[in-house]
């Protein structure tokens, strides 16, 4: 396991931006904005069905368009409580079923295009938290088999997650279901509670606005079979 300098994560240079905006219309009314502003958590489609049997999802999947990844997490600014969303699309990956179960999953998410609704935070998140000039990808490889229950919508993902450059194993209760009005297209939807100082990312405390020591990396994956 890799350990680098500890970092803060969450608002850094865009204090300014954020207290002024907080300073103008009041904490209360920008709290309320920046939470209309935070991303939905992942759910699946409406069209989605339980996978007619774990054969049916036999062979290697590939990430495809329509899939993200990013993060949820929980700040206070003078006592209000505020959700901040970084969400990119730029996700790649493969997937192998064998045997009524995910065999091997890789999963790659390009840290420098998360983005939220404020440029300032973007930046200090890419270039000071996370550094992805040297860490540019967070990872997720699955390290042991995932069974799929038949007519089951959950299954449960432990692999090795890497994020700034550090490795930690996680476990994913995902949520899986095929998409009738896509053809073959499976989706494949999570969330992983992640505790930052594990990746050696310190969570500050800058007077008016404090983050949370917890947050979340959330995912949704639309998966297509290779030819």
């Amino acid at each position: 396991m890799r350990r680098g300098t500890k970092v803060a994560v969450g608002i850094g240079a865009a204090v300014v931006v954020v207290g002024g905006a907080a300073a103008i219309f009041g904490p209360g009314l920008y709290a309320d904005w920046a939470n209309e502003a935070a991303a939905e958590e992942p759910t699946l489609a409406t069209s989605a069905a339980p996978l007619t049997g774990a054969d049916a999802a036999e062979g290697t999947w590939i990430v495809s368009d329509g899939s993200f990844a990013g993060y949820r997490v929980d700040e206070v600014l003078n006592g209000e409580d505020v959700t901040v969303t970084g969400r990119t699309e730029e996700v790649t990956g493969s997937v192998a079923v064998a045997d009524a179960a995910i065999t091997e999953a890789t999963i790659e998410v390009d840290i420098a295009s998360v983005a939220t609704d404020e440029a300032p935070r973007d930046a200090y998140f890419r270039d000071t938290a996370m550094q992805a000039g040297e860490f540019p990808t967070a990872t997720f490889e699955l390290t042991e088999p995932a069974p799929i229950e038949e007519g089951a919508t959950t299954v449960e993902l432990t692999g090795d997650l890497t994020v700034h450059g550090v490795t930690q194993s996680a476990t994913v209760e995902a949520e899986v279901a095929g998409d009738p009005t896509r053809g073959d297209v499976i989706q494949v939807i999570g969330s992983v509670p992640v505790t930052f100082a594990d990746f050696d990312v310190e969570a500050p405390s800058l007077g008016f606005v404090t983050v949370e020591d917890e947050g979340s990396i959330e995912f949704s994956l639309q998966l297509q079979p290779t030819e």
